[in-house]
């Protein structure tokens, strides 16, 4: 990793509809832009994505997405309005921050969620951007959502009942049912039933990823950002993120010209490999690096990996 920088400029910009977004700059102002995409949805940003970039190279850009980190308001109220957070709304937020800052072009970096909000903008805005590193491919695709919240359950059965049981699901409901269940109750008007079911959708989340021995990223979210997060996560995969089924990988001809990198744990339970495969078949320009121990959270190979994507890049 490189070395910790504080921003030097952050802001809450307006992007309409009641939502303002946070964003910090880092690293050498007259640098190479690059925009850090952060999972979820609704994760928020995290310091530690900066030690990616040579701070001398780059000017890193990172944000939170609407609803969640430093942006209001946040979505663990139930009075913000979620109709108005959708993944077209996040690419129109990342092109008018673009905007913002002066920048013409950047390099895109982001991981799971993130890669999928990504692909979404590079495509509708394929001349802004430089290139692309992705760690822990998703296209968020209706079938992925099924494997993640149905499918998965066939190696966790025990937790799996649980999570069907915080959902008040009888065995005949699948994936779509279970998550627009969640996303009712992360709509209730009383806190103590979101959290209930905030609570109980994270520790599903983590039973996926429980071989990865990484701990419990997802239960160790508190408070209000973990309402947050499972709000703004049952709400995007309840709608199917507002994409045409396979719609990313289809249209993946738009990135040509794009160099990309894509690293991806072969143990993925969460993501498994076959995404990041179709992906890297249709868009020529892209490298794809299995790391054959790694899983969703990826470890030190992975890091290593796209340090030496970013490292390169810088040059170019």
């Amino acid at each position: 990793m490189h070395p910790g920088t504080a921003p030097y400029d952050q802001g809450l910009l307006d992007v309409g509809d009641g939502n303002r977004v946070h964003w910090e700059v880092s690293g050498n102002p007259e640098g190479k832009p690059a925009l850090v995409v952060h999972g979820g949805p609704g994760s928020g940003s995290s310091p530690r994505s900066r030690r990616l970039f040579d701070p001398e190279a780059y000017r890193v850009v990172l944000f939170d997405q609407r609803g969640c980190g430093r942006s209001v308001p946040h979505a663990s109220d139930p009075a913000a309005d979620l109709s108005v957070n959708t993944t077209a709304h996040l690419v129109a937020d990342m092109e008018r921050l673009r905007e913002h800052l002066g920048i013409d072009k950047w390099l895109l970096y982001g991981g799971s969620w993130g890669s999928t909000l990504i692909l979404a903008y590079a495509q509708a805005h394929p001349e802004r951007v430089t290139e692309i590193v992705i760690a822990a491919v998703t296209t968020t695709r209706r079938s992925e959502t099924a494997w993640l919240y149905e499918g998965a359950g066939r190696f966790f059965p025990e937790a799996h009942e649980r999570f069907r049981a915080g959902a008040g699901a009888g065995p005949e409901v699948g994936a779509e049912g279970l998550v627009r269940a969640y996303a009712a109750l992360m709509n209730h008007p009383e806190r103590a039933v979101r959290e209930k079911a905030a609570a109980d959708w994270c520790a599903w989340e983590d039973a996926v990823l429980s071989a990865e021995g990484m701990g419990t990223p997802y239960t160790d979210r508190v408070d209000d950002a973990r309402l947050g997060f499972v709000r703004i996560c049952s709400h995007y995969f309840a709608h199917g993120v507002w994409l045409e089924e396979g719609a990313l990988i289809r249209d993946a001809h738009r990135l040509a010209g794009i160099p990309g990198v894509l690293v991806h744990g072969r143990l993925d339970m969460g993501g498994p490999l076959a995404t990041a495969w179709e992906l890297a078949r249709a868009w020529p320009d892209a490298e794809l690096h299995v790391v054959e121990r790694a899983g969703h959270l990826g470890g030190e190979e992975t890091g290593r990996l796209v340090l030496s994507a970013l490292d390169r890049f810088a040059r170019t």
